[in-house]
């Protein structure tokens, strides 16, 4: 055992130093590699470092140019029927036909359905034989004031005889009066056994069958709804920071609204506004507007929820540049310009409108200077540019808010071909 101990002290020893030449090799590998990278002359470094960046910055340009530009509000909608209608029995009875096809298109004053007319029919005809014996008897009563009257006048008779009678034709004729009243309410009861569409438009589904008893003040015996499609209108809400505006612009004249498809914002129906609501929700702090459009091919639909672009005004002759331009920095927006010299210079500029596609530029920029689009990953200001063969515009951002920093996805695109350039551009 006690021969043991001095060899398990030269195995400790012996791997204690070579755990320390291991060390010290890899100090010695990170030294050489640090100074091959940053302690080379600069000579070198130009000629080896594989992180520089070499040759002019490839970009694509677009030339600044005026342009008339509309300024929009945008929102979103509901489509709403300009009228709608429940059909209701006015009468009691048996509808005994209905006239009219689920979906149908219908015109004010078609028959939609009869309810079965004989009870009315056989009223209206008690009231105008009534009114003929009321006549029959006022014409009598007449005849008798007229010999009565020559007989007072000769005091054969007493003047209150004739009087009497005088007081009986203006009682006959007063019932006469009663009568024509009595029979145009039995008229009018008649005609609601028919029942007409009280305006135009489309039949919704039929809520009662040929054969139901339909009463009046039944509100389940609804025959059915109509709705006028054409025209229609669109419902919509703006801020009320926006009414000023609106309401300036109104002033001149009715306002163009467009209708978009929320999918691709494409153009549905092109329309006016035709109301601005007489007063601000204080719940929400918006205003409510009405747009009306013809609406001849049912492109709307009630109930639809649609994008909404209100046309307040037009800029007119106003420098524009590509949105993708745009850049965002501490001081504010600015973009590239590619001088003749082929160099880009940062230029300061001052955004009137933005949207998607074009910006509006105040100053900055005149045309017809270029400004980039894409390739801003490794561009600084007066650094050498290589213009590219891309179509003008290629640069724009995917679509955004207005007044939003473009997009990064271009830049990271671009540092990624510049990474995998790397090695070729340092050869």
């Amino acid at each position: 055992m006690h021969g043991e101990l001095p060899k398990r002290l030269q195995t400790q020893g012996a791997s204690r130093g070579r755990r320390y030449a291991v060390g010290a090799l890899i100090v010695i590998a990170l030294a050489a590699a640090l100074y091959y990278v940053f302690g080379m002359p600069v000579p070198q470094q130009k000629n080896f470092r594989r992180f520089a960046a070499q040759g002019p910055v490839p970009v694509l340009v677009t030339e600044a140019a005026r342009a008339d530009v509309p300024v929009y509000i945008d929102a979103v909608g509901t489509t709403r029927p300009l009228n709608t209608v429940t059909v209701r029995p006015q009468v009691d009875g048996k509808l005994i036909s209905v006239n009219f096809k689920e979906g149908q298109d219908v015109k004010q004053g078609d028959v939609l359905a009869r309810i079965d007319p004989t009870i009315y029919k056989a009223q209206f005809d008690q009231a105008i034989a009534k009114k003929a014996q009321d006549e029959a008897l006022l014409a009598n009563a007449q005849n008798d004031l007229a010999r009565y009257e020559r007989l007072a006048a000769s005091n054969a008779i007493n003047k209150q005889q004739a009087d009497t009678q005088r007081a009986l034709v203006a009682q006959y004729t007063a019932q006469i009066q009663a009568d024509q009243g009595v029979i145009e309410n039995a008229q009018a009861t008649l005609g609601y056994t028919t029942i007409t569409a009280p305006l135009s438009g489309r039949t919704g589904i039929r809520m009662v069958d040929e054969g139901n008893i339909v009463r009046a003040s039944d509100a389940s015996s609804a025959i059915v709804t109509i709705t006028q499609l054409r025209p229609i209108s669109v419902i919509f809400n703006l801020p009320q920071q926006e009414l000023d505006r609106v309401n300036a612009a109104f002033a001149k004249g009715r306002l163009a609204v467009d209708a978009l498809r929320p999918a691709d914002n494409s153009v549905i129906e092109r329309g006016t506004l035709t109301v601005i609501d007489n007063q601000v929700d204080p719940s929400t702090g918006t205003v409510k507007l009405r747009a009306e459009f013809a609406n001849d091919n049912l492109t709307l639909w009630p109930g639809q929820f649609v994008n909404v672009r209100l046309l307040i005004d037009t800029l007119q002759n106003v420098v524009v540049i590509p949105t993708g331009a745009v850049q965002r920095g501490p001081e504010g927006a600015f973009v590239y310009v590619v001088n003749p010299d082929s160099t880009a210079a940062m230029r300061p500029i001052m955004v009137q409108q933005q949207d998607e596609t074009r910006t509006v530029v105040n100053s900055g920029v005149a045309p017809p200077e270029r400004v980039v689009t894409t390739g801003f990953a490794r561009l600084t200001d007066g650094a050498k540019v290589i213009v590219g063969t891309g179509a003008p515009g290629a640069g724009a951002p995917p679509t955004r808010p207005p007044g939003a920093r473009p997009h990064s996805a271009g830049r990271d695109g671009a540092q990624a071909r510049e990474r995998r350039g790397r090695p070729h551009a340092a050869q």
